[in-house]
């Protein structure tokens, strides 16, 4: 079994090596960070914040399209019919956008893990039980993320005029063929220049993962410093990955914005 998956592994880790910015045939300490403390390989720090740059790169992404999912219906319960669903939206918002992220991040870390340990002792399971910190800080921040993402969406949604829904009642369609077909594309329009914001936000706040454990940028300069005593070189270094990351996000979304304008034009 393992040799059936080992060829797939070395695959994607080639493809890894190729792309990798960092320590790749074309990476940056690769070429002029050989013979330094930044070199790749046992000779410096290169690989170990190339692993850094990775899990952070990873940690947001991932948690973007789980806080937007969540988020969208959250905003859509903020405006249900129902009483009940529309005070547990607000709730929901009211308690992830009040509290520290880093508060967030604990609970959820050590609350997870005494839910999941109750859980199983009640059934006779009594091993101890650890959460991953990678799925605890991807919920964490995923939960943070669709707090804020349910206000920016909320607000697209009230800036959209009430006709469109009625003129998509008045051509047949179903409420939600009306949404999907009607308000969706509007409302992506609308709100994508707060989420834009709220993406840069995230970038940033992955860095509390390095708190509990997690290999992200912030913890592996952060252990370079410890054993090489160069706080000022490394965290200089953690300072320009984050902007490289927040320059390149800010080139891809501009380009976004340009083409959803010009595809709402177009309409």
């Amino acid at each position: 079994m393992g040799g059936l998956f080992s060829a797939p592994g070395s695959f994607w880790a080639w493809i890894g090596y190729i792309f990798d910015p960092l320590c790749g045939p074309a990476g940056v300490f690769t070429w002029f960070g050989q013979s330094t403390i930044l070199a790749c390989g046992d000779a410096g720090w290169g690989d170990e914040i190339a692993l850094g740059l990775k899990t952070t790169v990873t940690v947001a992404l991932l948690t973007l399209p789980v806080g937007l999912i969540i988020g969208f219906f959250v905003a859509l319960g903020q405006q249900s019919e129902e009483r009940s669903v529309r005070l547990a939206s607000g709730i929901y918002t009211t308690i992830f956008r009040g509290l520290p992220e880093l508060l967030t991040l604990f609970i959820i870390y050590y609350g997870l893990q005494i839910l999941i340990q109750s859980v199983l002792t009640s059934f006779g399971y009594e091993q101890r039980v650890e959460i991953n910190a990678f799925v605890a800080g991807m919920i964490a921040l995923s939960v943070v993320f669709s707090a804020y993402c349910a206000e920016v969406l909320l607000s697209a949604f009230r800036a959209i005029p009430r006709g469109q829904y009625e003129a998509g009642y008045a051509l047949g369609l179903h409420h939600g063929r009306t949404l999907g077909l009607i308000v969706l594309p509007q409302l992506i329009r609308i709100a994508l220049p707060g989420l834009t914001n709220l993406w840069m936000i995230l970038l940033k706040d992955t860095s509390y993962v390095s708190i509990i454990g997690l290999a992200d940028i912030l913890r592996q300069t952060g252990v370079a410093v410890r054993v090489t005593k160069q706080a000022f070189f490394f965290y200089i270094i953690a300072c320009g990955l984050y902007l490289a990351l927040a320059i390149i996000s800010s080139i891809g979304l501009s380009y976004i914005e340009r083409w959803a304008k010009r595809s709402g034009a177009r309409r």
